[in-house]
């Protein structure tokens, strides 16, 4: 089965924190035309999101922070009834509305669904298309524009629903996955690899020194035949090694040289070379199974280019 899968909902368009704020509707709807005015959407298996079960984002987030996301919106929409404010703020730059948490929802609910159909064999790959983003989203914590860890709910969903014992979670964002990191680090069921702009937010970039951890900070400026080169010498060795029986990426394109959030070198063939290494380890020790979760890149036009990149690489078009 050589399909890719193609995970969205439209209340993933709804959540918006306002005016000017570079986490924007805007982002899904750059990807989506741009896939279909060239012709890749029309090879993609396009299936919607469920809501994820509560029971599930409890595998990689505490009760409470699940139920204070939930008691805020609530509050949210009340407030709106009476005439009050339209968006809550979480931290000095992520803020919810009243559709958040639906969107929220549909977010990890597309990685726990891309995970049961690539582990049925109904496709062999999957991108999610979706927002929020989630690898800020720390266990009892959410910032950065993350509320829930997308990728790491469906990894812990691999692991503890289908019984696997090996997952990796690759996160090539510009930012750091600290969320991601707090949920995993010493899960030795988990090995994450990352690269990451340094000294950029969230401060401090990796904390841990967690052995399940390939950390890779690298300086401003850094262009693709650098950060290529790492992955040849820090991620690969470590993930032939490991041999995950399945991989999730955290494909954030902020990376990309045309994006005002970062300031790092990457361009689309960056992305290409990146989807089909981790595809080649995939297709040796794990069946080809990869579910891949949008996270950042705010430039619209170097955004959707990227993801056809991506998805190509995936999809083998």
């Amino acid at each position: 089965m050589n399909t890719t899968g193609y995970f969205f909902h439209r209340d993933c368009h709804k959540h918006e924190m306002g005016v000017g704020h570079p986490e924007c509707p805007e982002r899904l709807d750059a990807i989506e035309d741009h896939l279909l005015a060239c012709g890749v959407a029309d090879a993609l298996d396009r299936r919607e999101a469920p809501q994820a079960p509560l029971a599930d984002l409890e595998l990689a987030h505490g009760r409470m922070h699940i139920a204070s996301l939930r008691g805020l919106s609530d509050n949210l929409r009340d407030d709106i009834n009476a005439g009050g404010p339209t968006h809550a703020q979480v931290d000095p730059d992520t803020c919810i509305n009243v559709h958040t948490w639906d969107a929220a929802l549909r977010a990890a609910g597309a990685a726990i669904a891309a995970t049961d159909a690539v582990m049925a064999g109904e496709m062999e790959n999957a991108f999610c298309a979706v927002r929020p983003p989630g690898h800020h989203a720390c266990h009892d914590k959410a910032m950065g524009f993350c509320f829930f860890n997308n990728v790491a709910v469906a990894a812990r969903y691999a692991l503890e629903r289908h019984s696997l014992r090996r997952v990796a979670i690759v996160d090539f964002d510009v930012h750091h996955g600290n969320g991601t990191e707090d949920i995993v680090a010493g899960d030795q069921r988990i090995l994450m690899l990352s690269f990451f702009q340094h000294p950029f937010y969230p401060e401090g970039g990796s904390l841990s020194k967690a052995s399940n951890l390939v950390n890779v900070p690298v300086p401003a400026y850094t262009k693709g035949d650098a950060v290529r080169s790492l992955i040849e010498s820090q991620w690969l060795p470590r993930l032939e090694a490991y041999r995950p029986e399945m991989i999730f990426i955290s494909a954030g394109f902020d990376a990309h040289r045309e994006d005002d959030l970062g300031q790092m070198g990457l361009v689309e063939k960056d992305y290409t070379w990146i989807t089909q290494r981790i595809k080649e380890v995939a297709q040796r020790h794990a069946q080809g199974r990869i579910v891949s979760c949008l996270e950042g890149g705010y430039n619209l036009h170097a955004l959707a280019r990227s993801v056809e990149a991506h998805v190509r690489a995936l999809a083998d078009i």
